[in-house]
């Protein structure tokens, strides 16, 4: 059994695996754009949350925190703080918990890293929770695991 490849069937291989691989691709692409229109639909972006994420991204939040697994592993993953704060059950306690937690930091605590403290006004601080809120319920497919982060 000593069959060498041909030409041709290398050719064949080729365009074979290219129109199988094609397929696949059209195929992701299609569930993607599904996905996301769907998203787009049933989860809109709001300009409290748009502005949410002018503050997240002014007071460069990413270069400690995570957020759906994206960012610095200095601090904890914050794109189920919602929840972690008991936003589905309380949705008013936990966005005055997280505003009191921002508004108090350092916290001071030994042996624990500190945030530093950032001069966030109310209505700014009212965005940057509607974001937290907006993130935690898209549908990261499960992650992060762990509720804690």
């Amino acid at each position: 059994m000593s069959e060498t490849l041909t030409k041709s069937a290398a050719r064949n291989i080729f365009y074979g695996g290219t129109a199988f691989f094609f397929v696949i691709f059209v195929g992701l692409v299609a569930h993607s754009v599904s996905t996301v229109n769907e998203m787009a639909i049933n989860h809109p972006v709001t300009p409290s949350v748009a502005r949410g994420k002018e503050v997240w991204e002014k007071h460069a939040c990413i270069d400690c925190h995570t957020i759906m697994g994206e960012g610095a592993y200095f601090a904890p993953e914050l794109g189920n703080v919602w929840v972690r704060y008991g936003g589905r059950d309380d949705a008013a306690g936990a966005r005055e918990s997280l505003k009191l937690w921002v508004k108090n930091q350092p916290s001071g605590i030994e042996g624990r890293r500190q945030m530093p403290h950032f001069d966030i006004s109310e209505p700014d601080l009212d965005a940057l929770v509607d974001f937290f809120k907006w993130t935690s319920e898209v549908n990261t497919q499960n992650w992060p695991p762990k509720v804690s982060g």
